[in-house]
């Protein structure tokens, strides 16, 4: 396993040919997985709206005139509930978000308890809570979460072009407490923000040199959402095309072999034949489940009929020594 990939190469792995990239991709999928085992995972957004933060994207932020309308903090009745249905559609782990930039106060405790509960029900259990301190990634621990998701978004250089209210050390420091803790990692990018392949080389290059690599890896493909800067700057209108996005998927599992790469935000615009090459190309998990947090999904339906049709199917639920072994 490699911690120390150079930004050259990794953009030289983008420039192979694209039968050759997914070759060499498929090869290092098939020496650590089954090839045809899919992790399920659902995500719920248990506070929706107001994050002060400028994440020039989302449409969670308070400084944007969105549709999404904020809401306070889910009952966690409520939470069960939906992470029971999850678990009956074949979701082994259960992710909850909330719009903060940081937890604070009595609803963190509420939803270190939300977690316990979900642990009861024998799922994983993730959280994507904002920035944490040492303590709060502690008391997250003792509650039993297993992942934390918290995404660089990009590499270092192209951050500054789209939040300026938390710095690029910030989120390093947070996935720090939480890798401090013994909990795993769940840490991606998004795709199709303007920035140039270079860029998109330096966020793998990030992620490839973390030691040990992140368990979880989203790609996310950007969704415009009207209102936010995204949608309506001119910087931002390149987007990024399907090959160039499988292309992504197979870099990332060439340079983090042992990690769970998944397909996350944009999967609904996606075509099956192009999940169907990002599978090719190393991608080994997805949301199950009609949104993520304020944007569609796929339906499971549809996704089952095309898992009946690539002859996939789901990942049991690894135990913690597993994961380790995939990183060692």
């Amino acid at each position: 396993m490699r911690y120390d990939w150079r930004v050259d190469e990794i953009e030289a792995l983008f420039a192979l040919p694209f039968n050759d990239l997914l070759f060499r991709a498929q090869q290092v999928h098939r020496s650590h997985f089954d090839a045809n085992e899919i992790q399920l995972s659902t995500l719920l957004s248990i506070k929706t709206g107001g994050c002060p933060e400028d994440c020039k994207y989302c449409p969670q932020s308070a400084r944007y005139n969105t549709d999404v309308e904020s809401e306070l903090l889910m009952k966690k009745e409520q939470v069960l509930e939906a992470a029971r249905a999850a678990k009956e559609k074949g979701a082994s782990r259960f992710c909850i978000g909330a719009a903060w930039r940081e937890p604070k106060g009595r609803a963190f405790e509420l939803v270190c308890e939300m977690i316990a509960e979900i642990k009861s029900l024998g799922m994983e259990a993730c959280a994507t809570l904002g920035m944490l301190t040492a303590e709060q990634a502690e008391r997250l621990q003792a509650a039993g979460l297993d992942y934390y998701n918290h995404n660089l978004d990009s590499d270092p250089e192209y951050y500054r072009e789209i939040i300026s209210t938390r710095s690029y050390e910030d989120r390093l420091d947070t996935l720090k407490h939480v890798r401090a803790k013994g909990m795993s990692i769940c840490c991606g990018g998004i795709v199709g923000m303007g920035e140039s392949r270079r860029h998109r080389a330096g966020l793998v290059a990030q992620l490839a040199r973390m030691q040990p690599h992140p368990e979880s890896v989203p790609i996310n493909m950007l969704v415009k959402v009207e209102g936010t800067p995204v949608a309506e700057e001119a910087q931002f209108r390149e987007g990024v095309d399907a090959f160039e996005f499988i292309r992504t998927i197979a870099v990332a599992r060439i340079t983090m072999p042992g990690s769970h790469v998944r397909l996350s935000a944009g999967r609904e615009q996606m075509s099956q034949e192009m999940q169907a090459l990002c599978f090719l190309a190393g991608a080994n998990s997805i949301f199950y489940g009609e949104k993520l947090l304020t944007t569609g999904n796929q339906a499971a339906d549809s996704d089952q009929q095309l898992f009946d049709k690539l002859g996939l199917r789901p990942m049991q639920q690894p135990t913690p020594s597993s994961r380790r072994m995939a990183n060692a």
